[in-house]
């Protein structure tokens, strides 16, 4: 069972990236599986940012490459 923290970065990730929740795993590569690029990975960091109330600093950002990376960075910090 997926968390609660992993199925809102879900439902963000498929409306801004035009995907299928249901092809978003915590496994998904969002760059090499989504198409997405820097700018759409700093929307995703600073709508996070702002959703779960935390801070992501840019060094922070290089070490996401899956869904489940930026679930599991979030849950850290909530």
């Amino acid at each position: 069972m997926e968390s609660e923290v992993f199925e809102r970065i879900r439902e963000y990730l498929a409306d801004q990236l035009d995907v299928d929740p249901d092809k978003i795993s915590p496994d998904s590569d969002i760059v090499n599986d989504f198409g997405a690029d820097s700018l759409d990975v700093i929307d995703m960091i600073t709508t996070l940012s702002d959703e779960f109330g935390i801070d992501i600093p840019d060094e922070d950002i290089e070490t996401f490459h899956t869904v489940g990376d930026v679930a599991a960075y979030v849950e850290e910090r909530i």
